[in-house]
């Protein structure tokens, strides 16, 4: 249950156009419903403004499926992360209409949003997902995805790692005009502390997995991250670019709510 549909259910029924008791039946599900042993918390997004998403790792194709079609029943929207291509295929061929990111590693469906929708996100504000090689497209996709599936604008700069700095620095002026910028890099974990020095907004950066043996799976770039000596740079897990995907679209959402409180 998303705040807009409980708005609109509310105004249909405070213009006679549906019932007591079909109002009822719609929210009696609040807060959760048990589905094949997992509880679906359908009011997170009324309390936290992210709604619950699916890890897809550890799950069967089946398991997944029961869960994504009775989350589209009750919000009519759902994210998967962590879906390999075997069952991505399985989904796809069940619900026609989920969207399967290969790059990502995420399967999703998201209500289509009107023109006017989609005219506001260009002048709202907007994550930038900074990625430092091609080797960490995968993590900097699962943000990216993560951030439009969450109704955030997202702008992508790939390919901007430290080992040729003048490819940062001649995207400069776009990454300042970023409400939040999310960096993504492996190997040595520098990325985020040169781009913390360039920018004035909130930076979250991503450790990836990628890099030989004394990258010890991620962990050298984490450490790395966390001991940055750019003020503002936080940290979220190695390869976890959904949470920060999370984190980013949780700062917008306040800007918004800010930008709102003060043209009222």
């Amino acid at each position: 249950m998303t705040p807009e549909l409980l708005k609109s259910m509310l105004e249909e029924f405070a213009r006679g156009e549906t019932s007591v008791a079909t109002v009822v039946e719609r929210i009696r599900s609040l807060p959760f419903t048990d589905v094949e042993g997992a509880r679906l918390d359908h009011h997170r997004e009324l309390r936290t403004g992210m709604p619950e998403v699916v890890f897809g790792e550890g799950k069967s194709a089946e398991q997944i499926l029961i869960i994504a079609r009775e989350m589209v029943a009750r919000s009519g929207a759902v994210l998967i992360t962590r879906v390999d291509a075997e069952k991505a295929t399985v989904l796809l061929a069940a619900m026609g209409d989920l969207e399967h990111h290969a790059d990502a590693r995420v399967v999703m469906h998201r209500p289509a949003k009107s023109a006017a929708a989609q005219e506001a996100l260009h002048v709202a504000p907007h994550v930038a997902v900074v990625s430092a090689g091609t080797s960490d497209q995968s993590v900097a996709e699962e943000a990216a995805r993560t951030l439009e599936f969450l109704g955030i604008d997202v702008r992508r700069y790939r390919d901007l790692g430290v080992s040729g700095l003048h490819r940062l620095l001649a995207e400069r002026e776009k990454l300042r005009e970023a409400t939040v910028v999310v960096v993504v890099a492996g190997m040595e974990g520098a990325l985020p502390s040169v781009v913390g020095g360039l920018v004035d907004a909130p930076v979250i950066a991503v450790p990836t997995s990628i890099g030989y043996g004394a990258n010890f799976g991620g962990l050298t770039a984490m450490l790395a991250m966390m001991n940055s000596c750019a003020p503002g740079v936080t940290v979220v897990n190695i390869d976890n670019g959904f949470g920060a995907g999370c984190a980013a679209a949780a700062i917008c959402r306040a800007v918004r709510r800010a930008a709102t409180k003060s043209a009222s």
